[in-house]
């Protein structure tokens, strides 16, 4: 449908900006919730299988590992492939198949037969659950008023720590009755639910506005936002605000984006390396430094804890200054992993630092998931913010092996953690680089400015 010479133009941008919070964004938020909970319970429910499926296969504690990193290696592909065909196809349609994939793929692993099964297996769901990740993100982040853009992320990512713990909960009641296949099936009927619950949700009017062709669709949704919105039938659904209409992969690195993109990557590399160290390797160095079992647990318990207060205490400083609590929390996150590992310190003394520690590096990571969906234009959100998560679980890839590595040189443990924040301070420098151009950037995603390099 081309635009009407003289009709009413009506600003989408303009107009979600301008709305109040209202029931139908706490609706999308609860279903974002429940699709970053999924993502939690994944990770948990292999964890907390993996003995039962060790003793079954006869495969060593060891080789556990192949499944455990199938997932995570899949995380390298998933959220910019399913990003692409968001932005080509629409966020709604995309996550509504990557969800009921993931759900079914995940279904199969009830019925395998052997240990290198479940392993390809692994890696195929994680295409799906990692993939719908940044779509859910760019969804959320089009429909956010701006003052509300950065919190509306943040509350939706603490369902990971939610979904986290409910393998555990499952286990603990259940599992010695019905064994290990319980925590797959409920980790592939949830996301099938919740792929079918999606067709409930709207597809992005941001998304819709960049479409000639589906101005009939922007006034449903708009109808079905606000009932009592007068729309006048002349009305042209417009999105001045966006300085692209079009899908392109080398908008990605197209004026301030040329070198934004890949300090995005950095940071979001940087945070995801260390933090998987810190959550992967701690309970095994407290236990070596003579901590007890239930020690460890309960730092890497308050590791986690401190990480969701974290993305609360973050979210209204990001939608208020943008990037600017980032780089103050690389620089604080630095010296706290550093003297994790100081000699002579109390089993107290080290549960205080890994709170901080989790406080610091999960908010650090809602605040570059938060900015990165700000970055982007709508025509290439979903394949920008996946590129950023792909870019971020290399991090979380390579974070536990540096630390494996580094244990089987016997490294002192003060030193070991010394090296691990070295990516932070990194981090740190790479955090003010983006600072000077985060406001311009953001002024034209929001305002449509020309494009042009600095």
């Amino acid at each position: 449908m081309a635009p009407q010479i003289g009709a009413t133009r009506i600003d989408i941008g303009r107009l979600i900006d301008n709305k109040k919070m209202g029931g139908f964004h706490f609706g999308l938020l609860a279903v974002a919730f429940l699709v970053m909970a999924i993502d939690g319970y994944d990770i948990g429910a292999a964890a907390f299988a993996a003995p039962a499926l060790a003793r079954e296969f006869g495969v060593s504690r060891s080789a556990m590992g192949a499944m455990f990193s199938a997932g995570l290696f899949a995380g390298l592909f998933g959220p910019p492939l399913c990003g692409f065909l968001a932005d080509r196809y629409g966020r709604r349609n995309i996550i509504v198949g990557a969800s009921i994939c993931f759900g079914a793929v995940t279904l199969l692993s009830v019925f395998i037969t052997s240990f290198d099964q479940l392993v390809w297996l692994r890696f195929t769901a994680g295409l799906g659950i990692s993939g719908v990740l940044p779509i859910m993100v760019s969804l959320v982040n089009e429909y956010a008023p701006r003052r509300w853009r950065a919190s509306l992320v943040v509350i939706m990512f603490c369902g990971v720590t939610l979904g986290g713990g409910l393998p555990g909960v499952v286990s603990a009641a259940f599992m010695a009755d019905y064994g290990w296949r319980l925590l797959f099936w409920i980790g592939g009927l949830a996301p099938i639910a919740i792929g079918l619950l999606m067709l409930t949700v709207p597809e992005s009017l941001r998304f819709l506005a960049l479409q000639p062709d589906r101005q009939a669709d922007v006034r449903r949704v708009l109808r079905r936002m606000e009932p009592n919105l007068h729309i006048p039938a002349d009305a042209v659904f417009v999105s001045r605000d966006e300085p692209t209409r079009t899908f392109a992969v080398r908008l990605l690195f197209n004026g301030r984006l040329a070198w934004l993109t890949p300090l995005l990557w950095m940071s979001n590399a940087c945070v995801l390396m260390v933090f998987y160290f810190v959550n992967q390797w701690m309970p095994s160095i407290m236990s070596a430094a003579g901590s007890t079992p239930e020690q460890a647990a309960l730092a890497t318990t308050l590791f986690q804890f401190g990480g969701t207060l974290g993305g609360f205490a973050i979210m209204r400083p990001l939608d208020r200054w943008g990037f600017v609590p980032v780089p103050i929390l690389f620089a604080i996150a630095c010296p706290v992993v550093a003297l994790i590992g100081w000699p002579g310190m109390s089993t107290l003394e080290i549960m205080a630092l890994m709170s901080l520690a989790g406080f610091c590096l999960l908010g650090l990571q809602f605040g570059n998931i938060a900015c990165e969906a700000m970055m982007f234009p709508t025509a290439i959100r979903s394949w920008g913010v996946g590129s950023c998560f792909a870019a971020g679980r290399l991090g979380s890839v390579f974070g536990p092996l540096l630390g494996g590595f580094l244990l089987e040189t016997r490294i002192p443990q003060h030193d070991l953690f010394l090296l691990a924040a070295l990516p932070l301070a990194v981090g740190c420098i790479n955090g003010l680089l983006v600072l000077p151009s985060f406001r311009r950037q953001l002024a034209f995603t929001d305002a449509g400015l020309p494009v042009a390099a600095e």
